[in-house]
């Protein structure tokens, strides 16, 4: 009776579990099979082959686990066979040993992304190669991320460290190749960071100084050089190894609590400090194949929780006196191949079964048969003293002969002062003319080398026409004399008027009036640089002319910008049912929105300098005759008199372009919300909308505040991706706001799940009942 009811309690309890859990979502289970596919679908993963398995209970696969909560994946580990390595990997693929040449990295990670809330991704040993690109950070739940024994390469991404949630970062085992990194601070909640066998090199960096919670630091194997700071403001550091790489310092202090040290195989100098003898928790001490010199502190010997102590292969010299007390822990001492001399203590016993001691290559009477002679010993010390005196002279007289030359080219630079007055350059006096005339935080130096970040910035535009100057005579013949049947409307930078050039071509020509605080030369620069604003979703600037009412250089009174002609209207107009065009449904109107985004990332990171502030409206985004969206009105802000109110004259370039920046990600959600609510609705922009967007992720919310189009067309994931990123972008907190680089990820996402949804539809439709 009592096995009965046993029985049944535990039938109870797995019927429970069972009918308690929920299934992986579809996308979820979606992710999955397409990182399979991208993996090229490894013998570990052949169990997903079973359409009606449960992902969620795959935790009994020693290679492959996954965990699951509320629907979606938050765990996912596994451990691939591609363990061997070449010693050198020049970032292509190795058949057999990485995944084939056809495997993207990129598309890889940004499937990874959709895993929302992943936090421990674990892929090792699975052929992955190619360099790791800045997408990573898109797993902004990662709390522990290992990609060890892969084929990755390059620089380590430094979006990473926007992963303030990660607690654990292992690198190890592939070919990163640049620099390490130094923004480590960032990770505040790191605890284990491990970048063993890699390539990285350059200093040491400072910023791993300020992770107080830092309990490992593993960086061997690596080529890291230059000095290694003290480390005793890593209070929770128990484990560090930096063997096996290029540091020439002396050895640094170290942390209380630290209870593994391995700094072998560099090239540390001086003397191991006497504050090691006072780490009372260390128990693994290793320092061999280094440069230091003078006596071993013989507190290292009797540590209470030593067991391994390595010093062997330095310059370390004098004698161990006989009474050293060595700890009842210590297992294995190495003072090998050094200048020690006389007798060995007596704990070094080396007949001891407990006890390992290597002490061969040293001057001492023990075992003299495995040592040096004491008179090779003294000879060698001797030379050594010689050539530090004989560098010293030569440092010295090398310091002196550089003193004596920097004097002798300060006095001569003092007498062509004199005798040489330096003539003003053209450049100069450019410089010097328009000092106060800099708006918008650009001096005239960074808007003469303004440049292109890259030739990838210009794709998609070398059919457009190039910018030239008109004359004012053209202009007035383009518009019948500025008749009032050629003007189209008046904005805040001015006029504007529809005109036909002499070929024909119809064109928007603005009449912009400008402050006289703009220099002549001043103005072709910055006009230069609008001129080098090409995108296939910006209206094209196809020229300018400066209309100058006298001789004087500060005299312009107005300039027009000739821009191509957009015959399809403003996104605005068809977002209102009542407008005479066509009202976008939610598919097109997240299609204008990515365009523009695009656009936006074009003007922050497509020029330096970056174009920030560009007034984004609705109004703003102007269609073609083919129904593709272009940004107008962009970049204005360099020539117009508004530019002082964004504050650059008082807080310099730097604040200027951040504060700008964060404005135009706010106005692009103001434009999100206008796509979704309609313009009537978003024009009132007072405390009862603002009230009523607070409680729009809701469904009777929606109902009450959505545009009917946008509820009647849209699917349910793809909206709440793009409230999401709406409510962020007109966040209060600046800080909130994403970057314009996550606003197009979130919509192309967006557009995808829709147009997946909308292909659904149209297969339902057309298959049979």
């Amino acid at each position: 009776m009592g096995w009965c009811c046993l029985f049944l309690l535990f039938c109870f309890t797995w019927s429970f579990f069972v009918l308690g859990t929920y299934p992986l979502q579809s996308s979820q289970t979606q992710v999955l099979q397409q990182l399979r596919k991208h993996l090229e679908y490894p013998n570990q993963l052949e169990i997903w082959n079973n359409r009606s398995i449960d992902f969620c209970y795959l935790s009994s696969f020693p290679q492959v686990n996954i965990t699951c909560q509320d629907n979606f994946v938050t765990e996912l580990r596994i451990v691939g066979d591609k363990t061997a390595k070449v010693s050198d990997f020049h970032g292509f693929a190795i058949p057999k040993q990485t995944l084939s040449e056809n495997f993207s990295l990129d598309s890889f990670v940004a499937t990874l992304a959709r895993l929302t809330n992943l936090r421990v991704l674990s892929l090792v040993s699975l052929g992955i190669w190619g360099p790791l690109p800045d997408k990573i950070h898109r797993l902004s739940s990662l709390e522990y991320l290992d990609l060890s024994s892969n084929f990755l390469f390059g620089s380590v991404p430094p979006k990473i460290s926007t992963m303030v949630k990660l607690q654990t970062l292992k690198l190890d085992d592939n070919f990163f190749n640049d620099t390490v990194p130094n923004w480590f601070d960032s990770l505040s909640n790191l605890t284990i960071l491990s970048l063993r066998n890699n390539q990285l090199k350059g200093q040491f960096p400072s910023s791993i100084l300020g992770i107080t919670t830092l309990t490992d630091l593993i960086m061997s194997s690596n080529g890291v050089s230059g000095k290694l700071p003290h480390l005793s403001s890593l209070t929770s550091l128990h484990v560090l190894d930096l063997s096996a790489n290029k540091l020439d310092s002396v050895l640094p202090k170290m942390p209380k609590g630290v209870v593994m040290v391995i700094l072998s195989n560099n090239s540390f100098f001086g003397e191991i400090p006497q504050q090691y003898g006072q780490l009372s928790q260390l128990q693994h001490l290793d320092l061999s194949f280094n440069v230091l010199r003078g006596k071993p502190p013989y507190a290292v010997f009797s540590l209470p929780n030593i067991s391994f102590l390595n010093i062997a292969s330095n310059m370390l010299s004098g004698s161990l006196p006989d009474h050293l007390s060595c700890g009842s822990k210590l297992e294995f001492i190495d003072i090998s191949n050094n200048k020690l001399m006389g007798g060995l203590p007596s704990c070094f016993n080396t007949n001891s079964d407990k006890r390992i001691v290597e002490v061969d290559g040293n001057c001492l009477s023990f075992n003299t048969r495995h040592q040096h002679v004491e008179s090779y010993c003294m000879e060698v010390y001797m030379k050594k003293q010689s050539k530090r005196r004989n560098a010293g002279i030569l440092v010295g007289l090398i310091i002196g002969v550089f003193i004596l030359m920097m004097l002798l080219a300060y006095g001569f630079l003092m007498l062509w002062r004199i005798y040489f007055p330096r003539g003003i350059s053209e450049q100069h006096l450019l410089h010097k003319t328009v000092q106060d005339s800099s708006a918008a935080g650009f001096s005239s130096e960074l808007l003469a080398s303004a440049r292109f970040v890259s030739e990838a910035a210009k794709f998609g535009t070398s059919s457009l026409p190039v910018c030239r100057s008109y004359t004012f005579e053209e202009l007035k013949e383009a518009t019948n004399n500025f008749d009032n049947s050629a003007f189209m409307g008046e904005g805040s930078y001015g006029k504007l008027y529809k005109g036909r050039l002499e070929n024909g071509a119809l064109v928007a020509i603005r009449c912009m009036p400008l402050s006289k605080k703009y220099s002549i030369r001043n103005l072709k620069l910055r006009l230069d640089l609008l001129a080098k604003l090409r995108h296939p979703h910006l209206v094209c600037l196809l020229g300018h002319c400066v209309d100058v009412g006298g001789r004087d250089d500060f005299s312009t009174n107005k300039i027009f910008l000739i821009s191509e002609y957009l015959p399809s209207g403003s996104f605005c107009t068809h977002l209102a049912e009542n407008s005479y065009g066509k009202v976008f449904n939610w598919s097109e109107r997240l299609a204008i929105l990515i365009s523009i985004a695009k656009a936006v990332h074009f003007l922050h990171t497509g020029i330096i300098p970056g174009f920030f502030h560009n007034r984004l409206k609705t109004n703003n985004i102007l269609l073609n005759e083919h129904g593709m969206a272009k940004l107008s009105d962009y970049g204005l802000s360099i020539i117009s008199e508004e530019t002082d109110k964004c504050g650059a004259k008082v807080e310099g370039y730097k604040s200027w372009q951040m504060k700008n920046l964060e404005d135009d990600v706010c106005s692009f959600g103001f434009i999100l919300l206008e796509a979704l609510v309609g313009p009537s609705v978003c024009a009132r922009r007072d405390a009862l909308l603002l009230n009523e967007i607070a409680s729009i992720n809701s469904l009777d919310g929606q109902k009450r505040i959505l545009d009917p189009i946008v509820q009647a067309t849209c699917s349910q994931e793809s909206l709440s991706i793009v409230l999401s990123i709406m409510s962020k972008c007109i966040s209060l907190e600046s800080c909130s706001r994403p970057s314009i680089e996550d606003v197009l990820w979130n919509l192309q996402y967006a557009a995808q799940i829709q147009g997946t949804v909308s292909g659904d539809h149209r297969f339902d439709a057309a298959s049979p009942q």
